[in-house]
């Protein structure tokens, strides 16, 4: 890749984003931190208003103008792609919201690359979630969104029935079940629910608060370092 190119995707990326830092930014573009951070200097140099500190993260100040966003012939099919497939496995209301993007996103588009959204042949079959649980998605979506705890009975492999009250971190997707990732309160641990095994789903008026140990971040890290449990 040009570091013209570079530099514009830089900018690009750090649009829109409340804070990003130097290893993302290094990740997406599959180079090394070093060089992200002397990219950084030199667009703060030329004037890009770019704030923030290396260890914390960048961001743009507000009120910069910046040029259309262009995207290349991949770039377009990735963003089609994705938004199809949120569209057939996610919820109703992130489904809609990915075709409302989509067609935002077309219409910022000059003609001759709007087209290629049409053109796309890549598909997503529309057939696989059915409506309740996507319906179940959003209400975890919202509960995750606000940090309410829910109550739900769980229905293990076996047919065993617990009920569970838990703190929902994530949502994540496999291929053919979407699961929960949550502190389990029963457990006292993390757990993972597949989310249509859960009967009974009520989102509670009780509110969590981030706690050390029980964070989204722990959760992670739990993975990390062995196979999380799965009830």
């Amino acid at each position: 890749m040009r570091r013209a190119d570079r530099l514009f995707r830089i900018v690009q990326y750090l649009r829109g984003r409340r804070l990003t830092t130097a290893l993302q930014l290094a990740n997406w573009l599959q180079v090394s931190e070093r060089t992200i951070y002397r990219d950084i200097r030199d667009l703060a140099t030329t004037g890009t208003p770019i704030e923030g500190e290396a260890g914390v993260g960048y961001r743009l100040r507000g009120g910069m103008d910046l040029p259309p966003m262009q995207f290349e012939l991949e770039e377009i099919e990735a963003i089609v792609l994705g938004a199809r497939m949120v569209e057939a496995w996610s919820g109703p209301q992130l489904g809609a919201a990915a075709a409302s993007a989509l067609a935002k996103i077309a219409s910022a588009l000059p003609p001759e690359r709007r087209r290629w959204i049409d053109e796309s042949r890549a598909y997503v079959p529309q057939m696989h979630i059915p409506k309740q649980i996507g319906e179940r998605f959003e209400k975890l979506r919202a509960a995750i969104r606000e940090q309410r705890v829910i109550d739900f009975v769980y229905a293990d492999e076996k047919k065993a029935l617990t009920h569970r009250s838990v703190r929902p971190l994530s949502l994540y997707f496999w291929g053919e079940h979407w699961t929960l990732g949550a502190w389990c309160e029963l457990r006292n641990d993390f757990r993972s629910f597949r989310i249509d095994r859960l009967l009974r789903l009520n989102v509670s008026d009780r509110k969590y608060l981030d706690e050390t140990g029980k964070r989204l971040t722990d959760f992670l890290r739990a993975q990390g370092a062995s196979t999380l449990l799965r009830d």
